[in-house]
């Protein structure tokens, strides 16, 4: 017993959980939650990690490409890989597309994110003033 113990103290946790990272599914969430996620993730951090494996990929890339688009972010790095996913239905691991984007702020990023909390205050305020 003693032998599992000290094994497991002595592991090496080789990507320990990254308060920045973002990790996508193509089906729990919509689009824009993860847009603005990464919006505030940017505040918080000035840059967010998107990571989505195999069918999320394409949700990942439309995230970054709208942030991208609306000049709110940078591309730093891109990575792609393939992870082994065990799935208990096959004997054998299945290899998945992994995909990683590290976004940045851009310069005006702050000044944007200004402006649009400004036309949602506008935007209340006159939805209030025609009640």
């Amino acid at each position: 017993m003693e032998e599992v113990t000290e094994g497991v103290n002595n592991l090496a946790i080789t990507e320990p959980h990254k308060k920045n990272r973002i990790q996508v599914s193509n089906t729990k969430k919509p689009l824009f939650f993860y847009v603005n996620l990464a919006k505030r993730y940017m505040q918080l951090h000035n840059e967010v990690e998107l990571s989505a494996l195999g069918m999320a990929i394409a949700t990942v890339v439309t995230v970054a490409e709208i942030l991208k688009n609306n000049g709110l972010a940078v591309e730093k790095k891109i990575m792609t890989s393939t992870v082994d996913v065990k799935d208990d239905s096959r004997s054998r691991p299945m290899q998945k597309a992994k995909i990683e984007i590290v976004l940045g702020k851009t310069e005006n990023f702050d000044d944007l994110m200004a402006a649009a909390a400004e036309e949602r205050e506008a935007a209340a305020a006159d939805g209030e003033e025609q009640s």
